[in-house]
């Protein structure tokens, strides 16, 4: 054996021929083999028609989910080329499809902008399909090629005539490389409703056959662009004035801005280069910053609106309450790392920063009145802020493991590794003392919650800092707070919000909710917001034979009493109110247990929405929280009377 371990030596050495690594290495590829990576395929073949009409040849795009949860995408664009690729001597679509670093991205008489820039969309897409078709539509033929697990089955066919062009793909994503092969139709929805937006004009239709006995179909298509863009996400929002929007076309550079001021406390600034969300920002982002900072404090002086002590106002304070949406296409992005997520070149921010200069200086020109409005709502988070700063170096922490300071209803775990950790933030001091004692004291935290949470939803961040109900949460999390926030500095992997199965329970989660979306969104983002489900129900049996079950639900209760057959006269059942009904020895099995508990994670798959929807429970708008309860109320289950 030790002979064959040493023996290391060029027959050792493999190479994978074609599209055989796609296959082993699917996640240096998508990312991931789950539903993310599984969405990502998607988007690799829309990203080629949106690309088309970038270059001003493809108008519509259809995304179809089929029964089997394999997928279609058409789109009505100049189609593949189906010529010969001479250097290969096959199609260049089944170069397109079988060659890694293959395409017209990198020819810039094809693309002048792009957002797949490296050529191995299609490739990739086919290489983890168990089966993958692609029809195209040109020159009066229509062409069809089939390939199996990345290999084509037979050559190019002209297969008919046609009076249309454009390229259809359908694929079936390989259950030997996923783990979920059923797409999710919000999520991608939600894709597609951004760049409809980002791409004014474009018509896309996604379609699920899966939902009987009628498809659920979603059509996108804006000519208001990313004003359009602003204004959906501000629809549940009062805006103190007209949309700004800025555009301006230089020969590698197209820049797009809209941006809207609303009566909130919150920023929503959303970021983009050749359609693509860059999350982490970057060269363009940063000059958009430097010039509305710029011009509101030009803009201050010139209106001699200083207060004193107030000279300079900083980011933060000009864009408090600001949604704005920055697109950039561009013919080189050098984006910094392989997700895309932030772009870094560095000429980038002169130009979008003179551009934004320009423009916003000659609309306050043109309207000193929004100016005046903006610069005063500046002004108050200004007040607010430096009120805040001292709040907010008493909750800061030096380090994730750092122990001064904590709150003293704060029990802590023993554990200091913080993906071992969990932290409960529980309704109650009786239900705490009960979570106290039932724990896991090596690795559960417990943090009692008294009283209801401040709506953070209504107020600066000043008073988010010093509230008492909220200063405990800040100091165990232990990560900062709103642009303080560092995601690395956690103390716990998973935070649990456990409150009772009630009226007063669900609005102190919403509640929670709320503060982490909109000062510790990350969290959110990042997968460690969790809900705890505590049972309604306890089942006793009577008889020589006693039997104590949990329902965690109406319909659980239902199927427990069904399939044990029980004797209506002979068994008791508890509905549970609070969590502190339970023991902790109760508490623990129901709720607590790793091996038994049943927990939801938080997630967040449309930001856009979340905020509405934050907004509209949450926020000042009377109106629009009384239409939402009235096209609602039908679907309440289990409401307090």
């Amino acid at each position: 054996m030790s002979n064959n371990l040493n023996n290391y030596d060029a027959s050792n050495i493999q190479i994978l021929e074609g599209l055989e690594h796609v296959r082993k290495r699917p996640g240096m590829y998508i990312g991931s083999t789950g539903v993310e990576g599984l969405h990502h395929l998607v988007y690799e073949i829309v990203d080629n028609s949106i690309d088309e009409a970038l270059a001003g040849y493809c108008d519509e795009i259809k995304i179809t989910i089929k029964e089997d949860n394999s997928i279609e995408i058409e789109d009505n664009g100049r189609g593949i080329p189906v010529d010969i690729f001479k250097d290969l001597g096959v199609s260049a679509l089944e170069v397109v499809f079988t060659k890694l670093n293959a395409g017209g991205k990198f020819d810039k008489n094809s693309y002048k902008v792009s957002g797949g820039l490296h050529g191995v969309g299609a490739s990739v897409v086919n290489a983890l399909s168990s089966k993958c078709e692609v029809t195209v539509f040109k020159d009066g033929n229509i062409y069809f090629q089939a390939f199996k697990r990345g290999a084509p089955e037979k050559p190019l066919e002209n297969i008919g005539k046609t009076d249309k062009n454009g390229t259809k793909v359908w694929f079936r994503p390989d259950p030997k490389i996923f783990n979920e092969t059923s797409p999710h139709f919000d999520v991608l929805s939600h894709r597609f409703r951004e760049l409809a937006f980002l791409n004014k004009g474009i018509k896309i239709v996604i379609t699920d056959e899966r939902v009987k006995p009628e498809a659920r179909v979603q059509e996108f298509q804006f000519d208001g662009g990313i004003v359009s863009f602003v204004q959906y996400i501000n629809r549940s929002k009062k805006s103190i004035h007209k949309p700004i929007y800025i555009s301006c076309k230089k020969e590698d550079m197209e820049l797009e801005v809209a941006m809207e001021y609303s009566d909130s406390y919150n920023e929503n600034t959303y970021s983009f280069v050749n359609n693509i969300n860059t999350h982490e920002g970057g060269t363009h982002l940063s000059g958009f910053k430097s010039a509305l900072t710029r011009t509101l404090n030009d803009f201050m002086k010139r209106l001699k609106l200083q207060k004193k002590g107030i000279d300079k106002l900083e980011g933060d304070d000009v864009r408090e309450g600001l949604t704005s949406v920055i697109s950039l296409k561009l013919a080189n992005p050098q984006f910094e790392g392989q997700t895309k997520t932030k772009l870094g070149n560095n000429d980038v921010k002169g130009l979008v920063e003179s551009v934004v200069n320009e423009e916003l200086t000659k609309y306050f020109e043109e309207f000193p009145d929004d100016a005046k409005t903006i610069i005063e709502k500046a002004i108050l988070a200004n007040e607010a802020r430096n009120a805040a700063r001292k709040a907010r170096e008493a909750t800061r922490r030096k380090n994730a493991l750092d122990t001064m300071g904590l709150p003293g209803k704060l029990a802590d775990c023993s554990e200091r590794d913080p993906a071992k950790c969990e932290i409960y933030l529980v309704e109650g001091d009786s239900a705490g003392g009960s979570a106290k004692q039932g724990r896991d004291r090596n690795s559960q935290a417990i943090l009692s919650l008294w009283g209801k949470m401040l709506n953070v939803e209504k107020t600066r961040i000043d008073k988010v800092l010093t509230n008492d109900k909220l200063e405990p949460v800040i100091a165990s999390i232990g990560a900062g707070v709103g642009d303080d926030f560092d995601i690395k500095k956690i103390r716990y992997g998973k935070v649990i919000i456990m409150a009772d199965a009630d009226v007063d329970g669900s609005h102190i989660r919403t509640l929670l909710l709320t503060f982490f979306f909109r000062y510790m969104k990350p969290l959110i983002k990042n997968g460690n917001v969790y809900i705890a489900m505590p049972p309604l129900y306890k089942i006793e049996t009577g008889g020589p034979k006693k039997e104590i079950l949990y329902a965690y639900t109406d319909e659980d209760k239902d199927r427990i009493l069904k399939e044990k057959n029980l004797d209506q006269d002979k068994i008791t059942i508890q509905r549970y109110k609070g969590l502190g009904e339970m023991n902790p020895e109760q508490l623990w099995e129901t709720t607590m247990n790793p091996e038994t508990r049943n927990i939801i994670k938080v997630t967040l798959e449309d930001e856009y929405t979340a905020d509405e929807m934050f907004s509209i429970l949450m926020g000042s708008n009377v109106e629009a929280r009384r239409e939402f309860i009235e096209a609602n109320s039908k679907y309440v289950e289990n409401l307090d009377l």
